[in-house]
């Protein structure tokens, strides 16, 4: 019992200082500073702002300070819930209002369980040296293909319906890996170029699916039948919230990445082809597959994306449901440092973030494009942590900074 628990202590550990190397305080410390500096955009282009100023300098400084804070409470309570509402339907005890005070919460996690399975994509093709930019056309593939199985295979329960219609929407997004992969491998064609492709060739196909052989015929505009109630991610709670099953198969899906990276021969083999292809070369490691097959994996992982969306939360299939998954993942997978730990984290950012901008848009006017500016500066600043070690006279870090490295841009 002892060496158990020794072993498991030893392997937190090992997991934590795997972590630590993307120097967590700076990560912080960008966040915090993307927010100050988000705050001060929405001051400076709010039209009460200047005419507080026009009255006086401190008024004017009062204002700004109010203005930015009630944007950030409008977008706390949005993505978390308001704690006055909460505690108030806890207290009536009538259980549709505490749903519906508890529901801007669960609603955050239902937007983060997409961008998890994204940023594991993109992760697991930088640690392979590859980047990754076709995992929006990937998501569209594999909830075409999900979608498919969840309405045209019949006759299944829902503990054989649910998986199969899961993996339908991975072998989806893993042939649309797979043919970038194969070209990458064999040809040498730059896989930013092919998967951009590849990306414009999902959005039509997806046009042309709508529109003829997965139409429904009930239907005026182009959508697909409703998925099957056996193929449906089951939900844990009543209207109005959404929360289902897909975010555990994506947490469990960052747990199996984790594992395959750090605890399998394989993963090794993958992270030294990404590191340095040269020496996994020299070492007998077979560059080829390993390229190929982190392609297939990195597509599987955004094809179950797509799938979570059509089984979890739509229910059928319609024009541009994405809406920026995909590219998105390619940030909150730099921002994670490209470990799955980092990405579930940053996940969680975005989607908070997400969530919460629509009730910080409806209640204090503030453009939901506040956002995406918020989340570029959080980026900007991870991505040049020599800035913010500057700002705050942080020390150099002990670790050297856990750089991804593409070897596909050297040629």
């Amino acid at each position: 019992m002892e060496k158990t628990t020794e072993n498991k202590k030893n392997s937190i550990s090992v997991f934590w200082d795997e972590f630590s190397r993307s120097n967590l305080l700076v990560i912080l410390l960008a966040i915090f500073t993307g927010i100050l500096l988000g705050g001060v955009l929405v001051a400076i282009t709010t039209n009460e702002v200047y005419d507080a100023f026009r009255v006086s300098f401190w008024g004017g400084l009062g204002t700004a300070f109010k203005t930015a804070w009630n944007t950030y409470v409008s977008l706390f309570t949005g993505s978390v819930g308001d704690p006055q509402r909460i505690s108030a339907a806890l207290e009536s005890g009538d259980p549709l209002a505490i749903r519906r005070a508890i529901n801007p919460f669960f609603e955050s996690l239902v937007q983060s369980t997409p961008y998890i399975f994204g940023g594991l994509a993109v992760a697991l093709g930088f640690r392979a040296g590859l980047f990754n930019i076709g995992v929006e056309g990937q998501i569209f593939i594999g909830a075409a293909t999900g979608v498919w199985a969840g309405y045209a295979i019949t006759g299944l329960p829902a503990f054989i319906h649910i998986p199969l219609a899961m993996l339908f929407g991975a072998i989806g997004g893993a042939i649309w890996g797979f043919i970038p992969g194969i070209l990458k491998a064999k040809t040498g064609a730059h896989e930013v170029i092919t998967t951009i492709m590849m990306n414009y060739i999902a959005f039509r196909l997806i046009d042309w699916l709508l529109k003829f052989p997965m139409k429904d015929p009930n239907e005026v505009t182009p959508k697909t039948p409703w998925v099957l109630d056996s193929a449906i991610l089951p939900r844990f709670f009543d209207s109005p919230i959404r929360f289902h099953l897909g975010f555990f198969i994506a947490i469990l899906m960052a747990v199996a990445v984790y594992l395959l990276l750090f605890k399998t021969t394989w993963g090794f083999e993958l992270r030294m082809v990404g590191s340095n292809p040269n020496a996994a070369r020299y070492a007998g490691i077979k560059i080829t597959m390993t390229t190929v097959v982190a392609m297939v994996l990195s597509g599987a992982l955004a094809g179950m994306a797509g799938a979570n969306e059509v089984l979890g939360v739509n229910y059928r299939l319609l024009p541009a449901f994405s809406s920026g998954y995909g590219f998105d993942s390619i940030a909150l997978a730099l921002l994670g440092k490209t470990h799955p730990l980092g990405v579930i984290l940053s996940s969680l950012l975005f989607g908070f973030l997400r969530n919460g901008a629509r009730s910080m848009q409806l209640s204090v006017g503030v453009p939901i494009d506040i956002v995406s500016i918020l989340q570029a500066l959080i980026l900007a600043f991870v991505a040049a942590p020599a800035i913010i070690r500057t700002i705050y006279r942080l020390r150099e870090s002990k670790h050297k900074e856990d750089l991804v490295s593409l070897r596909s841009w050297k040629g």
